[in-house]
């Protein structure tokens, strides 16, 4: 395997993935456990002076926390799971999508298998996230190897730009 294809099939980078929320300027991250990003992720978020993170009991909640510090004129990304975004779906329409409000979201698709497409997933809750997504008109970016988390600060920016969602679906566990 060339160089250039073991970079491309390396493990998301946790640090690049924390370095790229703070590029966009998030202070504040709403949080429930998820088995996907939270080890490598969520627990050095906690430590982090320059973030306050919030956990939540439900993502319906993290999504609301997130569209109120939008309103106060503050940052924030809501971590979860996919099977917890499948929970809010509702809250995602009313409050995010038809509210028009910035909500990002880092949702880790647990037991996918990177370089599998969701969609193509023998686990039926991961075939149908995207779809979902894409019904609602809600911007989504799949994050599976190293350099996809390039991605993120952008994806914020233009949520915030256009008053709009977007989740980054976090398709292998970082390191």
């Amino acid at each position: 395997m060339s160089d250039h294809a073991a970079k491309a099939r390396a493990p998301l980078s946790a640090s690049a993935i924390r370095e790229q929320i703070a590029a966009a300027g998030v202070r504040f991250v709403a949080a429930l456990p998820d088995i996907t990003t939270s080890e490598q992720v969520l627990k050095p978020l906690l430590t982090d002076p320059t973030v306050r993170v919030v956990q939540v009991c439900k993502e319906d909640e993290g999504i609301s926390i997130c569209a109120g510090l939008y309103a106060g004129g503050e940052r924030s990304v809501l971590m979860m799971q996919h099977t917890g975004l499948l929970d809010s779906i509702n809250c995602l329409r009313a409050v995010a999508v038809e509210g028009a409000n910035p909500v990002c979201m880092l949702v880790g698709l647990l037991r996918n298998e990177p370089g599998l497409p969701p969609t193509q997933s023998p686990r039926y809750g991961l075939r149908i996230v995207q779809p979902i997504l894409g019904a609602m008109g809600v911007e989504h970016e799949l994050l599976e190897f190293a350099g996809d988390e390039a991605c993120i600060a952008p994806a914020i920016e233009r949520a915030y730009e256009r008053q709009r969602p977007v989740v980054l679906l976090v398709g292998g566990e970082p390191v």
